[in-house]
């Protein structure tokens, strides 16, 4: 007699939630599973990206060297800003797309805290948190 396989189906779920997301945002698909793969690795970063999914917001918590994840979404939208030489937050900015990359940025930043928390501060108008 073989055991029964228990099959957690709330991870295809995040899985397919960040698809959507992905494609809603314009983002390719091996990014996408580039992601994916960060947020099976950090268990934090994955419970924060759930509960994104489900708050549509970030959560304070993780966090790296005293930077959370909205930390990690300005520098991105600043970044963004920059690569459109706008200055400002515009309307063309995808918001979705600065969310996922601050997603990535953090799973980043948690392998090399040293070279991210250098890029933070060589920044502009980061608000760390200690």
């Amino acid at each position: 007699m073989s055991a029964p396989i228990i099959f957690d189906q709330s991870r295809l779920k995040v899985y397919d939630s960040l698809n959507r997301l992905c494609a809603y945002a314009g983002i390719s698909d091996e990014w996408c599973n580039g992601l994916w793969s960060e947020l099976l690795v950090e268990q934090t970063l994955y419970d924060a990206f759930v509960y994104y999914l489900e708050h549509h917001e970030l959560p304070e918590h993780p966090k790296c060297e005293g930077y959370s994840l909205t930390d990690c979404y300005v520098w991105e939208m600043e970044r963004d800003n920059l690569r459109r030489d706008t200055g400002k937050n515009t309307a063309q900015c995808n918001k979705e797309e600065m969310v996922l990359h601050a997603f990535m940025t953090m799973a980043k930043m948690k392998r090399a805290p040293e070279e991210y928390v250098r890029k933070f501060r060589d920044g502009r108008g980061m608000d760390q948190m200690m």
